[in-house]
């Protein structure tokens, strides 16, 4: 007999737990995906970096694409910039919802970070969305100069389906070759259509984003319901058979996580491919667990992780401590 109980809760990192965990979550629907899009955004801009806005010419025929930029509030010390990409399935999320990601980017690595609010499905399917992400980059490249970045120093990231988009993005620079991609940063990212397909998860998958939320947010992107035979080249980045010349790339995800198994083996088929790729999972983790629950050790530990993993990839600049007091 079917139950709500979330099998996977005892195996649940002790601080990750929580009574509201205790039952499965339930898959999204279009409905509640429909009505998320109507609820107004009520988000400040953030007080504590220097936050811009800007329209920024989109693909051939499409609507301008909007970036959020954000200078750290002591000054860009890094001449580096990190082109982040939102998370929600494809299908719901903004850039709005990302400013203290966002911001602690920027305050902590000292450099610029560039937020796109891409176009979502199933109003706008695969390419647009990736397309989107394409022009911001190709923007980001082409003023550089004029916004104190190293055009051979722009990382992409993203969380969730954003990081698929950043690793589909890598892809797509890699193949276009107008710009560079320096490195990837993809957390928990949603790289493989085929996981819709499968029947046994584990027990993974059953907080957050689930099987059903997988499904449809797949759906909406591809226009048609996940088949085993093929997608779209760079819609489903692990999909692709050569993985060789991408950029370095840090791979983040908890055991828990719907995406763990297509992560796992994205990142070991990178290394196999000769592209320098770290593996980080985090034990009794499930899906953006660190969102959710910020205070805990081992959220603290995965976003240390994600910017040490900059530090080294963008050769950044250490940041500047506070001076000690001064004794007597």
């Amino acid at each position: 007999m079917y139950s709500r109980r979330a099998a996977s809760y005892v195996r649940l990192h002790p601080e990750l737990r929580s009574p509201l965990l205790r039952l499965r979550h339930p898959a999204f629907s279009g409905p509640v995906v429909s009505a998320l899009s109507r609820v107004p955004r009520r988000v400040s801009d953030p007080a504590d970096v220097h936050f811009e806005r800007r329209d920024v010419p989109g693909p051939a025929g499409a609507p301008d694409v909007t970036v959020l930029l954000y200078r750290p509030q002591n000054g860009q010390r890094n001449p580096a910039a990190l082109l982040y990409l939102h998370g929600g399935g494809f299908i719901t999320g903004s850039a709005d919802a990302y400013h203290r990601q966002c911001t602690r980017f920027a305050n902590e690595l000292g450099l610029l970070v560039v937020n796109v609010d891409y176009r979502l499905a199933p109003k706008t399917p695969f390419p647009g969305p990736l397309e989107d992400c394409y022009a911001a980059l190709k923007w980001l490249h082409a003023h550089a100069a004029e916004l104190g970045v190293d055009p051979e120093r722009i990382a992409v990231a993203g969380d969730s389906a954003g990081a698929g988009l950043a690793a589909g993005l890598a892809q797509l620079a890699h193949d276009r070759g107008e710009v560079s991609v320096a490195f990837q940063l993809l957390l928990y990212p949603m790289l493989d259509d085929r996981t819709v397909l499968r029947t046994d998860h584990g027990g993974r998958g059953e907080f957050v984003w689930t099987p059903g939320s997988n499904r449809l947010g797949w759906t909406a992107y591809l226009g048609h319901a996940p088949r085993l035979e093929d997608a779209p080249a760079y819609a489903a980045p692990a999909r692709r058979e050569d993985l060789s010349g991408l950029a370095p790339a840090w791979i983040g995800v908890g055991t828990l996580d719907l995406f763990y198994l297509e992560d796992r083996e994205y990142a070991r088929r990178l290394v196999e491919a000769g592209v320098p790729c770290e593996f980080f999972e985090v034990d009794g983790a499930y899906h953006a667990s660190e969102l959710f629950m910020p205070g805990a050790s081992v959220s603290g530990l995965f976003l240390e992780r994600s910017l040490d993993a900059l530090r080294r990839g963008l050769q950044l600049h250490p940041p500047i401590l506070a001076p000690s007091p001064s004794a007597g």
